[in-house]
């Protein structure tokens, strides 16, 4: 059986690193955005992005795909299955990529930022050469973290008919009783992903702190 379905789970695979990269992009634009927001205390800006982040952090990714595949055609927006997984990705993700860059930035010191404007640079020059790059390496645990996360996220998908690996999983279970074998292969899949991208993420940690970096 497990010779036999392989080929669907390596599409399911696909399908799933697919998608959950191209969330955890969108995720790591938006985080960076709202944490830039945050970082410089735009007024009004600022309490949008603390709406959000409560919002998405206390709402299950589930109950926002829902909203977003049933609810967002109500009113004539229309999106498919890939693009509304896509979309609740980059919502759940953004919240807690903007943490992990908010807690990354709140590390460095005021001062580098007044030292940088004294040298005649700009703000966006300061933050781009100066903070942002000591900011990502000390949110580098964080944010792997994070990815690591949306990726086992991704494993609702199958709730608006995606042919994820869950979906795939529950496919087959439900067709042919095997369960064991199933959700073995299942298990192979998700570390097959996941695992690499820890490890990386370790050695990542180690080299930025090898380099001066991080804590």
């Amino acid at each position: 059986m497990i010779q036999e379905y392989l080929p669907l789970y390596q599409e399911a695979a696909k399908l799933t690193v697919k998608l959950g990269v191209m969330g955890i992009i969108l995720s790591l634009l938006v985080g960076l955005i709202c944490s830039a927001i945050q970082y410089f205390k735009l007024p009004i800006l600022k309490r949008i992005v603390s709406v959000y982040t409560e919002i998405s952090r206390n709402t299950p990714l589930l109950v926002q795909l829902f909203f977003i595949y049933y609810g967002l055609p109500k009113i004539g927006i229309q999106t498919d299955a890939e693009a509304c997984g896509i979309a609740g990705l980059a919502f759940l993700g953004g919240s807690y990529m903007a943490e992990a860059f908010r807690s990354g930035l709140e590390a460095i010191d005021v001062i580098q930022m007044e030292s940088s404007l004294s040298l005649g640079m700009s703000r966006f020059q300061a933050m781009r050469y100066v903070v942002l790059p000591q900011a990502i390496s000390i949110s580098v645990p964080a944010i792997v973290a994070n990815v690591i996360f949306l990726l086992k996220e991704t494993s609702v998908f199958s709730a608006i008919s995606l042919m994820d690996l869950m979906f795939t999983a529950k496919d087959l279970i439900g067709l042919y009783y095997k369960t064991t074998e199933s959700l073995f292969l299942l298990v192979v899949f998700y570390l097959i992903i996941l695992l690499p991208i820890s490890i990386l993420g370790s050695l990542l940690e180690r080299r930025l702190r090898y380099a001066g970096f991080g804590a």
